[in-house]
């Protein structure tokens, strides 16, 4: 998913890392008004974790691995503004330090993987929370929908950068079937690691989950 230096030209990349700026402007306003002492510590573990866990490959087909993006985990543990927040930190990171990500396509991984995949990912979980029943199983499974969801989300914002200013020299429909069909078995394993770590957190300290909704108890009688 991180897109290396020279795949999409200068002006679609200028372009999309203003949009990138944009969102995360707005999203350093937004948290601002929202930070607490228990709030900032779990945001850096959250950040902690979703580096560590990005560098972690799975199999995904033949010769083709996958990793976690993590945006709709970030976004249901700290918040939606802090979650962008905390994926565009890992991306500097690891563009700057790690070379995983060219920098004049750091605007774009930003937009791809913080804005469309964090932000986009946590509308539609929003949207399947309000559908489902207020429970402890339903939030977590709509938190792996929505994980999986949010991969292909980040991969159709790619193809559309490289609709428009695409280098690689592919044809774009080779190049959106590629990104559908591996994006799609990559989202399988986003949607599981999602759903395994926001159940966790849930069993042992619900009250960490900033966008769980309150869980109905089941009365007794």
């Amino acid at each position: 998913m991180h897109i290396p230096d020279g795949f999409i030209n200068i002006p679609t990349s200028a372009g999309f890392g203003v949009a990138a700026a944009g969102g995360i402007w707005y999203s350093i306003r937004q948290s601002a008004r929202l930070l607490d002492d228990r709030r900032v510590p779990l945001a850096g573990l959250v950040a902690a974790f979703v580096f560590a866990a990005q560098m972690v490959n799975f199999p995904v087909a033949a010769g083709t691995s996958g990793h976690l993006i993590g945006g709709v985990l970030a976004a249901v543990l700290v918040g939606p503004w802090l979650g962008a927040l905390v994926l565009t930190i890992v991306l500097v990171v690891q563009g700057v330090f790690f070379a995983d990500g060219g920098l004049s396509a750091l605007g774009l991984n930003v937009f791809n993987m913080a804005i469309v995949g964090a932000l986009g990912g946590y509308l539609t979980y929003r949207g399947l929370v309000a559908l489902l029943p207020k429970t402890r199983t339903a939030t977590v499974a709509a938190a792996g929908v929505a994980a999986g969801i949010s991969v292909l989300l980040a991969a159709l914002a790619f193809v559309l950068e490289y609709a428009i200013g695409g280098e690689g020299g592919a044809a774009l429909g080779t190049v959106a079937a590629a990104m559908g069909g591996v994006h799609a078995l990559i989202g399988i394993g986003e949607g599981l690691i999602t759903a395994l770590v926001v159940g966790a957190v849930m069993s042992a300290r619900p009250d960490l989950v900033a966008a769980a909704p309150k869980v109905e108890v089941p009365a007794h009688g």
